[in-house]
């Protein structure tokens, strides 16, 4: 079995968000850049995958050449071999593109993504993917399970779990409770060193959309603590001034 892993580069949750160029860029200055952690997921459930059926997973990841420390640990982790395309990831739809353009060639059974990237959270890669390879998407999946050609997932839903099935080949974006994420060990770190990082060239039109601009959420307000026992103080504020009531 073939799978092949998306993987996105983003600042670590403790990053400060600041912008640059007029607040049209993000300001990756002293930033710490991490493997999505959804990604990270779909990585190690890929792994247990074929530990159990045989098979290769390769980690896919469009971005620059500062983003390689992150595909190192993808192959730390116990991916086989990676690829990097070699492009700034501009929007969903251009990482996509580029994604689709490669996986085309290579026969894949089953893609894996995260369920949205932690900078953006726009979650379009997979649902995207899968159209441009016309193949099924089963999107934030909570377990997959792959036997004779075919996976069977769950994933949440208002009020409970669906259990879907589908026919390989398919892409399916994972949800944090796929699986626990692996820490790579000694062995692996050195294994990466030597393991395939394969750097390909962009694939059809570069521009695809412009930022226009970033603005950070407004400051919140002061909190007013009213004494317990000042029960209509609190009915009067929420009625007066807050005008929820």
């Amino acid at each position: 079995m073939k799978i092949l892993v998306c993987i996105s580069n983003v600042p670590d949750t403790t990053t400060k968000v600041t912008f640059t160029d007029n607040n049209t860029k993000f300001n990756a200055a002293g930033v710490q850049f991490i493997i999505n952690p959804y990604d990270e997921l779909a990585l190690t459930r890929a792994l247990e995958i074929t530990e159990k059926q045989g098979g290769t997973v390769t980690a896919i990841n469009v971005g620059l050449a500062d983003a390689e420390p992150s595909i190192r640990k993808t192959l730390a982790i116990g991916a086989n071999d990676a690829v990097r395309i070699n492009a700034e990831p501009i929007d969903a739809y251009f990482v996509a593109e580029q994604i689709a353009a490669y996986a085309k060639s290579e026969q894949f059974d089953l893609i894996l993504t995260g369920r949205e990237s932690i900078d953006y959270n726009g979650g379009l890669v997979g649902g995207l993917l899968a159209e441009m390879l016309g193949i099924p998407s089963v999107n934030v999946i909570t377990s997959i399970e792959v036997e004779n050609g075919v996976a069977t997932m769950e994933r949440d839903i208002d009020g409970g779990k669906e259990k879907v099935s589908c026919k390989l080949p398919l892409v399916a974006s994972a949800q944090k409770e796929l699986t626990e994420p692996r820490i790579p060990n000694m062995r692996g770190i050195m294994a990466a060193r030597t393991k395939p990082l394969k750097v390909v060239e962009v694939s059809g039109d570069l521009i695809t959309s412009a930022t226009v601009g970033f603005e950070l959420p407004a400051a919140k307000g002061g909190v007013k603590l009213i004494p317990a026992d000042q029960a209509e103080q609190l009915i009067e504020l929420l009625h007066n001034e807050a005008k929820v009531i």
